[in-house]
């Protein structure tokens, strides 16, 4: 969860200042990525160089590039505590959403645990003196839903390993596309690249490595109680790495929003 919560705290870090523009952040992460997680790949001794594609498609590729470029150009205007928050509160509310869609009934306590929580997250970017960037909180939103819908489509992959790293194999050409769109508005510099470079080979593809390894392990309640924490610590990690202060309108939306979730989610696994 620290893996997933750096990722919020990196690429603000280097949109922050700024120390890379938000496309080349993104191609970075991406291609960091892929390298990072082809290489775990071929370290199994079942895994060979034409395995690296065998687990992606280009419909999953679009939605992490779709999440990744989105969260760099959010986090522009964002703080990390509240971009991570978003982000989480947009996944949750994906995923939920698809299951209700697809015939599941919650019972009264996770319909009242998701009714905190959408108030809470109405709250948090409503206007007012803390709230955040609107077009920022905007991107940040349609990052979460896209996030939501890439971790749908790989639900009962047998090999997330190698899904994922198709996925990122695949998502590059996107990458270098948007970053070509965006060429005249390039901003390179070393720390920007070490940020980005970081955010892809060990926060994203060591991260989510060590995430699947555990995973199995875990209930999926335990699972996703645990995902609760990433909001709070990539807050913690703005206010050591950027400055961001722990705002009023953070803390009490992350409680609301966080506690809603968790009384949604404990419900859900009671009733099954």
């Amino acid at each position: 969860m620290i893996a997933f919560a750096a990722n919020s705290v990196l690429a603000r870090a280097a949109l922050l200042k700024p120390a890379i523009d938000p496309a080349s952040f993104t191609t970075i992460r991406i291609i960091s990525g892929a390298i990072m997680l082809s290489l775990l790949l071929l370290m199994r001794q079942r895994s060979s160089a034409r395995d690296l594609l065998s687990g992606g498609n280009w419909h999953s590729a679009f939605w992490l590039f779709a999440y990744a470029v989105t969260l760099s150009f959010a986090y522009i205007g964002l703080d990390t505590g509240v971009g991570a928050l978003i982000l989480f509160a947009l996944v949750q509310t994906t995923m939920i959403g698809w299951s209700v869609f697809r015939g599941d009934r919650p019972i009264l306590p996770e319909w009242a645990g998701l009714a905190i929580a959408f108030s809470a997250f109405v709250w948090l970017v409503s206007p007012g003196l803390e709230a955040p960037d609107p077009f920022s909180a905007f991107l940040m939103a349609l990052s979460g839903i896209a996030w939501g819908i890439y971790s749908l489509r790989g639900r009962g992959s047998t090999d997330p390993l190698r899904a994922t790293t198709g996925n990122f194999l695949l998502a590059v050409p996107m990458t270098v596309v948007i970053s070509a769109i965006y060429l005249s508005q390039i901003n390179l510099s070393i720390y920007g690249i070490m940020l980005g470079a970081a955010s892809g080979a060990i926060t994203s593809g060591v991260g989510y490595a060590i995430w699947y390894r555990v995973l199995p392990q875990l209930s999926a309640m335990q699972g996703s109680i645990v995902q609760l924490t990433v909001p709070v610590i990539a807050g913690l990690g703005g206010l050591i790495w950027s400055g961001e202060p722990f705002t009023t309108r953070f803390v009490l939306g992350s409680i609301f929003i966080l506690g809603g979730v968790a009384l949604a989610i404990v419900s859900k696994s009671k009733r099954q």
